[in-house]
């Protein structure tokens, strides 16, 4: 008759170096003990098998407590065997002495009690069982744990095909997906009908349009064919530089690397007119979220910095429109800094790799043109000076506030952007030395300053405003960049924003003093002659005296505008889950729904445009025949840029060219051949280089040409030929 170890009766036997439980018992008797006695903790029996034992526990092995490791010698009664308990009427097993592992070596080698080694026998089927030895005992332990049944079914491993699949969903169902997907759908809406007849038609008219897709096809031919060479294009022949003759989207260079021939140039034109406007909201979206604003907030946001009507008169400017780049790195600058306009500083949030991101978005931004790029330029330089200025303070109190590495990627990274700048740069100063007549004067500046009626006047491509306002723009002196209006709608929640926002009232005091200062240098010298304002700019900044539209520094103005409207809707829309939230179900009307979406809905509609959509002239079969230096009467600044287009098929090298200026030599070549074809004309082509002269009938008409054209040229020395509509003449 076997007794508890604290009891009388059999005396305690020494197992073989073990201690005394926690009580000061000794172990089981040597007799007693088996393989599974002497097996590691890790496969102690489950407590779960045992009725009346630890029943909350139940399940679990001894791995899972804090006494793993011990022997069943250090537990008197929930480690023991069944032997040890008179009143289960279990026999002694027989003595077996099996090697084991030293207790505790379960730990060390990371085994569980579900893995016992070869040859062992688990302490958890010795406690299964009621009785018996042997095969019996293994059919017992051989039987599932009944406590499982009522444990979770373990989730199956997925595949890696399940994995790529959930990972896609997350990626489709992601804010910033949804975002671009709906700034793509949005473009694409807004911009109609660029997308209807993309291979035929440019916006607004053909002449800029067809400029500045020669541009993008240039820089992709250069680049392709020969880089030295990218600033020496193929028109305004035979001027050096002559790329450099206006803005030249020379961000878009590898798209320009895609397809030949005028076809090709204004399919890409379209193409990227539509992401422009994308971008450009998605950008405004990014940058409103990241300050603080809300879904709702962001989107007025994204939409009146993009759909504004006084862009509306910007559509055939695709280095105006593109203008996505700004707010998009100003947002990843603010996320790589840890910043909000909402939060303010939280240096647990830095990322240096968007603050990097950011750099490089802003280089490629400047590269698309100093038309925009030159302010935002200005814009980076002072933030990122005054952000100088408090890290070096802080330092010096025992403050880092920005860390070392986020300060070297600004400075890397403000570095990249300068030095891009300066390339960019070189040839327009070079453009500059050649040409003087380019140089622009407070006179030039004067032509397009606006007045301030123009805040309030739409341009005639708006849907909504353009017919109403037609006497308005009537008193502009040069209304396509003198209609200024942002939205009424943007306005309005503007204004709202000044007293029911999201902002703090110091930051929007500070949108509300930008959007004054933009505005006032918007007008130019109209603003009490720009004597204090825009006239210093222009003196003493590098780079002021080439803008000649002051009128742009309108973008500025409507990004600030549509960051206070986004505090206004994001308050609006807080403003209604407070409401809702104490109803049941805690879910807003649809009519309170349809509330919070009426401001986006009044900007989008407020943006919808009526811009014209020309057919662009068909190409010359000669601009696919004849080889250069040529030109092309008649020549003038609306009917070169169309030639530009043209020469995209060969880009042999005309004397055309459409820009902001005009080169004194291209000036004396329109006037010495209003006359041609006689001796003055040919004579003078022939000291400049030009082999052909092609004079395209359907133009010429109510022109000298008309007659001329017909001429005998035999006394010339010249030849004439007759190619599709053109006649050739071969110097």
């Amino acid at each position: 008759m076997t007794t508890n170890a604290t009891g009388g009766g059999q005396p305690p036997r020494q197992t073989d170096g073990a201690d005394p439980g926690p009580t000061g018992a000794a172990g089981p008797p040597q007799a007693d003990r088996t393989a599974a006695a002497d097996a590691p903790r890790s496969a102690e029996p489950d407590t779960a098998d045992k009725p009346g034992v630890n029943e909350p526990e139940a399940g679990r092995t001894t791995a899972d407590k804090p006494e793993a490791g011990k022997t069943t010698a250090d537990k008197p009664e929930i480690g023991k065997t069944t032997a040890d308990k008179p009143e289960m009427g279990r026999p002694e097993l027989d003595e077996t002495k099996v090697d084991t592992p030293k207790v505790g070596k379960a730990e060390l080698d990371g085994t569980t009690a579900d893995k016992a080694g070869a040859g062992e026998t688990k302490t958890a089927e010795a406690g299964t069982t009621g009785g018996g030895s042997g095969p019996d005992r293994k059919d017992a332990a051989a039987e599932a744990d009944p406590w499982t049944s009522f444990a979770p079914e373990p989730e199956p491993v997925p595949g890696r095909p399940r994995r790529a699949a959930r990972a896609t969903g997350r990626f489709l169902v992601h804010e910033w997906t949804l975002a671009v997907l709906a700034s793509l759908a949005l473009a694409v809406g807004m911009t109609w009908p660029t997308l209807r007849y993309p291979l035929y038609t440019l916006p607004q008219d053909y002449w800029d349009p067809s400029l500045q897709a020669w541009q993008m096809a240039w820089s992709g031919h250069a680049l392709r064919t020969n880089p030295g060479q990218l600033f020496q294009s193929n028109t305004f022949f035979p001027e050096p530089w002559s790329f450099a003759f206006s803005d030249m989207l020379l961000g878009y260079a590898p798209v320009g690397m895609l397809g030949t021939g005028p076809d090709a140039a204004v399919l890409r034109y379209n193409i990227m007119f539509v992401l422009a406007h994308a971008m450009a909201t998605f950008g405004a979206y990014v940058l409103a979220r990241q300050l603080g604003s809300g879904r709702i907030g962001a989107a007025v946001a994204g939409v009146s910095y993009t759909y504004a009507p006084w862009l509306l008169a910007q559509a055939g400017h695709l280095h105006i429109v593109s203008n996505g780049g700004i707010p998009l790195a100003l947002a990843m600058l603010a996320r790589g800094h840890g910043w909000s306009l909402r939060h303010g500083y939280r240096p647990e949030r830095r990322r240096v790799g968007w603050a990097y991101a950011g750099w490089v978005v802003a280089a490629w931004q400047l590269s698309l043109g100093f038309g925009i790029g030159l302010v935002f330029a200005y814009v980076l330089a002072v933030t990122l000076l005054v952000s100088a200025a408090v890290w070096f303070w802080r330092r010096r109190r025992g403050r880092r506030p920005f860390g070392r590495r986020l300060f070297v990627a600004d400075l890397v990274g403000g570095l990249l952007f300068a030095g891009v700048g300066a390339l960019l740069a070189v040839p327009y100063f070079k453009v500059a030395e050649l040409h003087p007549n380019a140089e622009r004067t407070l006179g030039d500046i004067g032509v397009y300053s606006p007045p301030a009626s123009g805040f309030f006047t739409a341009p005639a491509e708006s849907w909504i405003w353009g017919g109403l306002h037609e006497g308005a723009r009537a008193t502009l002196p040069w209304h396509p960049e003198m209609t200024l209006l942002p939205g009424f709608v943007l306005y309005a929640l503007a204004a709202g924003g000044l007293f029911f926002s999201v902002w703090r009232l110091r930051h929007r005091l500070l949108l509300l003093a930008g959007v004054l200062v933009t505005m006032v240098l918007a007008m130019g010298t109209e603003f009490f002659g720009g004597t204090f304002t825009y006239a210093p700019l222009f003196e003493h900044l590098p780079g002021f005296s080439g803008l000649r539209t002051p009128g742009r520094m309108m973008l500025w103005t409507t990004l600030l505008l549509g960051l206070l409207a986004a505090g206004t809707v994001t308050a609006f829309a807080q403003r209604v889950r407070e409401l809702t939230g104490g109803r049941v179900p805690a879910r807003p009307s649809p009519w309170l729904r349809l509330a919070t979406l009426l401001p986006l809905l009044l900007v989008v509609v407020e943006g919808l445009n009526d811009t014209p959509h020309p057919v662009v002239p068909e190409q010359p079969v000669a601009m696919r025949t004849v080889d250069g230096p040529l030109l092309v009467l008649p020549s003038g600044q609306n009917q070169d840029q169309p030639v530009m287009l043209w020469s995209t098929s060969r880009f042999q090298q005309v004397v055309n060219g459409g820009s902001g200026f005009t080169p004194k030599q291209l000036d004396d070549v329109r006037r010495v051949t209003a006359a041609f074809p006689d001796q003055t004309s040919v004579d003078y082509l022939r000291t400049l280089g030009v082999r052909d002269v092609v004079v395209l009938r359907d133009q010429i008409v109510g022109t000298p040409w008309e007659v001329t054209v017909d001429a005998p040229v035999d006394q010339l020395g010249i030849t004439r030929q007759q190619v599709g509509n053109a006649v050739v003449f071969r110097l």
